[in-house]
């Protein structure tokens, strides 16, 4: 199994007529992904790669039923292509843009959670489940390079460095169910928290990872839900970013969410919280493999 996406799920590509979406859903036609329809106002009637393009939502709904809602949009557009897939009650919407306004996406988020629309995102790469499908720009042309088919979960703040665990442990014979970028916006949809509940609940996914950079609670939460017991199945976390507590208090360092104030979001107390917690946290890639396969081998 995987969670979230899989062969069977019916994908809408909002902005397809866009530059970056023109060339990243051949992509992901080409891996196996089921595009069954695009939006892009003014553009009704255009067939890009199969894919019947339609003017909004709600028309392309009525024509194809919809899982998921992938947007290829800019940032000062994603508001109302977000609350447009939201209010059509698309069940997941991604969103790919980086440097969403954060009044735009509190209000993306907070009538996601009303409606009970999951939302991934903002500054999300995509996610993949391995020889199933793919979203976004995640594993680029080839994504089969980086990712295969098997037992570990991947959640990421960071697109790269998510793509970076995949593929050491693909190197190293392992294989993964899905792998989600959660987004490295201040503020983003859906956390680590919510899906490591999915990857508890799904029987494929074995031993779950991590990476968590700095800024926010989210791996704090995490260390509070291993605390109440809701998180049984083996965790490894890699958290960067221990040199920006060297740097004023305050200051923002690549993404907005990298901002540190008063100890909460530091990296080394997010390290200090998950070990108390009982999660192995590691401090380099090559360890990730090495924990992952040790896990593995005492769960079967």
């Amino acid at each position: 199994m995987s969670i979230l996406l899989d062969e069977n799920s019916r994908v809408l590509v909002q902005g397809i007529t866009g530059q970056q979406a023109r060339t990243h859903v051949s992509y992901m036609i080409r891996y196996g992904t089921k595009v069954v329809a695009g939006v892009s106002p003014g553009k009704a009637g255009v067939v890009l790669d199969g894919v019947p393009v339609y003017d909004s939502v709600r028309t392309a709904i009525t024509k194809h039923p919809v899982d998921i809602s992938v947007l290829f949009v800019p940032a000062p557009h994603t508001k109302d292509a977000a609350l447009e897939a939201i209010e059509n009650e698309i069940p997941l919407v991604v969103v790919l843009a980086e440097g969403v306004p954060h009044h735009d996406a509190a209000e993306i988020i907070d009538r996601a959670a009303k409606k009970g629309v999951r939302l991934i995102g903002p500054n999300s790469q995509g996610m993949i489940s391995p020889g199933k499908a793919k979203l976004g720009g995640t594993g680029g042309a080839e994504p089969e390079r980086l990712y295969t088919h098997g037992p570990v979960g991947i959640i990421s703040r960071s697109g790269g460095m998510g793509g970076e665990i995949a593929n050491v442990l693909t190197r190293r014979g392992i294989g993964q169910s899905t792998y989600i970028s959660i987004g490295g916006d201040l503020l983003i949809g859906t956390a680590f928290v919510p899906l490591l509940r999915l990857f508890e609940k799904d029987p494929q996914t074995k031993v779950v990872v991590l990476f968590g950079e700095p800024g926010t609670g989210h791996e704090e939460e995490v260390a509070k839900l291993i605390h109440e017991r809701s998180l049984t199945k083996p965790l490894i976390a890699l958290v960067v970013g221990e040199s920006l507590e060297k740097m004023p208090q305050g200051m923002s360092f690549g993404h907005t969410s990298s901002i540190i104030g008063r100890g909460l979001g530091s990296p080394s107390r997010k390290k200090r919280l998950l070990r108390e917690a009982g999660v192995q946290v590691v401090e380099t890639l090559s360890e990730v493999a090495v924990l992952v396969e040790s896990a593995l081998a005492k769960s079967s």
